[in-house]
């Protein structure tokens, strides 16, 4: 293997530790709660204290990677993975779990800030497609494999405390000492300015939108399902539904590679309420394969048609404002992981599980129809761009 290729596949395993320890304490979330005292509102907010970290990261610290280099940023993400889970593993709590999403959060912005022009720079390819591409592979991996790990431990014995936990220690202190071995070409400008505000060119506010929706359902697959599957006794399920949720998506990215971006972004937001409707009702029966078969749909739309062909759109329209039109896509990727997921904890909490999913699957469906009406309207002209 050419030091390319091995340089690039180190770094693709630490991006794959940094976001596999985000979802690692998701089968617990039920766990944690009891332990607590509070219901699904508030473990619906200790959830969206990783928007809380990433967010200002990603917003306020743009520029931080070309001041110090792209290396220093994944090992400080490392670190505070390594940290957020010690932080759970000692202090088993709803409490904790918001901590620890806060400093998680943190790591995954600022490697989000910096992992595609590391990777770009490992690789030097000529395909400006394949660091994207590794990435991005890479990081829904971890994001999916944290939870299912967790669950595959529970299976053997139900624990506050899995061996997950430990195996994510031990693979993370492996990850720093590979990532630390690797060059960082990039040159490093003192003068950098840190502050990138988003940018939002004109007909690219369907698309962001589309990420809101398809992150909002993702989401709460993630923070609010647990207990939905808990009053089945399928709790234990539950890292596999949020592995399935997000991992699965990759088996669709080559497919959507092909298709032009607003056709693959409207078949997306048709897939998204139709998979939610299959998945809610699973969950509220207790069909644990409807629950799988709705959260692998799911996972088509939101890590495959919604997320790649959003992104193409977007970026299709930014001419050279590339950086600042993506932190606006994600602004709204974001804010879809937070916001309408409290909010459908607080009205579990208030009228029950069953009302909640049906609220957000009527304001997920009007959304859809919304935009998907408003991405037909801009087929053409972003059809037309993603040729030049």
């Amino acid at each position: 293997m050419n030091p390319q290729h091995r340089h690039s596949w180190g770094l693709a395993f630490g991006l794959c530790l940094i976001t596999l320890a985000v979802n690692l304490q998701a089968p617990l979330y039920t766990t944690y709660a009891q332990l607590s005292g509070y219901g699904a509102g508030a473990t619906a907010v200790a959830f969206s204290g990783y928007v809380l970290g990433v967010l200002p990261v990603l917003l306020a610290f743009g520029g931080l990677a070309d001041r110090v280099g792209r290396k220093p940023l994944i090992l400080v993400a490392l670190g505070l993975s390594m940290l957020a889970t010690l932080v759970t593993l000692l202090w088993p709590s709803l409490e904790a779990l918001g901590v620890a999403r806060l400093m998680m959060g943190i790591g995954t912005g600022l490697a989000s800030a910096t992992s595609t022009a590391y990777m770009t720079e490992l690789m030097a390819t000529g395909d400006p497609r394949s660091p994207a591409n590794r990435v991005t592979a890479s990081t829904s991996l971890g994001f999916g494999l944290g939870a299912a790990l967790t669950s595959l431990f529970l299976f053997v014995h139900h624990s506050a405390t899995p061996g997950s936990f430990w195996l994510q220690l031990m693979l993370a202190a492996m990850a720093i000492g590979v990532v630390w071995r690797l060059p960082d070409p990039a040159r490093k400008i003192q003068d950098a300015p840190l502050l990138r505000l988003p940018l939002f060119p004109a007909d690219s506010l369907p698309y962001s939108f589309s990420m809101l929706l398809a992150w909002a359902t993702s989401g709460l697959v993630i923070a609010i399902l647990p207990s939905v599957l808990a009053t089945h006794d399928l709790q234990r399920w539950s890292g596999l539904s949020t592995f399935t949720v997000i991992s699965c998506g990759l088996l669709f990215q080559p497919w959507v590679r092909r298709m032009q971006p607003a056709r693959a972004t409207g078949l997306g937001l048709l897939i998204l309420p139709l998979s939610y409707a299959l998945l809610a009702w699973g969950a509220s029966v207790g069909s644990l394969a409807a629950v799988l078969l709705g959260a692998l749909g799911a996972s088509s739309a939101c890590y495959g048609f919604l997320y790649l062909g959003g992104l193409s759109a977007v970026t299709a329209m930014a001419g050279v404002e590339k950086a600042r039109v993506s932190a606006g896509f994600f602004l709204f990727a974001y804010v879809g992981f937070s916001i309408p997921v409290v909010v459908t904890g607080l009205l579990a909490d208030a009228f029950g599980a069953d009302v909640a999913l049906i609220v957000f699957g009527l304001a997920l469906l009007a959304g859809a129809s919304v935009t998907g009406w408003r991405i037909v309207r801009t087929e053409a002209y972003v059809t037309r761009l993603s040729h030049c």
